[in-house]
């Protein structure tokens, strides 16, 4: 009968019951528990087993630039940014209140890491995240736009509760660039959040979108509910053999 049992677990895909039902009759300690106690202890093991399925998923879909965790992060004063105002950020109430996180600084400071962080915890609360290199993403469109997925595209993207353009201005907006990311922001204003990466100072981004009235539209929506992180500070990458320095990119 159990043998019988677990290979319709099996086939149910129910793998956490599975696992445990088959461990506690190896180990001969199906007895120790009353019918309730089985019954709780299965849909908890199946519970947990797809919940951290779901979180596998969801990191693997996001396709994040580094692997990153908030616990690792280096919160050295001279780098400007509050400590508790950054672990504000692993509880992710600003995705449910729509809000976005604009992270500035030079390059090899760590912006990325800790957008990517921030990206992973996330996942691990359940939300849908999606990371991006700026520019790649917006040759990913024209190509998009040229064989008839564009729409596609933009759809996925907005139907992530968080969206991390990292490298935000690396490569000035062609007119085509300017019109996709006016169409991102758009779609998501007000309904999803956004974090932005960039070594370009927020006051200077108008000059790397080029088109004033675009530029206007664009940073309104995406400024506007932001909180800003601004850092400073030499490059992690040149303190990566610092045995202090656990974080080492971005």
């Amino acid at each position: 009968m159990n043998a019988a049992t677990l290979e319709k677990m099996r086939k149910m895909k129910f793998f956490g019951m599975f696992r445990t039902f088959k461990t506690s009759i190896e180990s001969g300690k199906t007895e120790n528990y009353t019918a309730d106690e089985m019954i709780s202890n299965l849909i908890e093991s199946e519970w947990d087993d797809r919940k951290n399925r779901g979180i596998e998923r969801q990191l693997k879909n996001a396709r994040f630039r580094y692997k990153a965790s908030m616990e690792e992060l280096n919160f050295q004063t001279e780098r400007n940014f509050d400590k508790n105002q950054l672990m504000r950020f692993g509880d992710c109430s600003f995705i449910s209140k729509f809000e976005n996180i604009l992270i500035t600084g030079s390059t090899g400071i760590g912006k990325s890491y800790i957008a990517s962080a921030i990206g992973h915890q996330a996942c691990s609360l359940g939300y849908k995240v999606l990371y991006h290199n700026t520019a790649k993403l917006i040759a990913k469109l024209k190509i998009a736009k040229a064989d008839g997925s564009y729409i596609k595209e933009v759809a996925k993207i907005e139907r992530h509760n968080l969206l991390i353009l990292d490298d935000f201005g690396i490569q000035p907006f062609d007119a085509a660039g300017r019109a996709m990311l006016m169409e991102i922001i758009e779609d998501r204003h007000g309904k999803n959040s956004t974090i932005v990466t960039s070594q370009i100072p927020v006051s200077k981004w108008y000059e790397i979108i080029g088109d004033q009235t675009m530029a206007d539209a664009i940073l309104d929506r995406i400024v506007h509910q932001s909180h800003r992180l601004e850092l400073k500070g030499e490059s992690m990458r040149k303190r990566k053999s610092n045995p202090e320095t656990l974080e080492t990119n971005g």
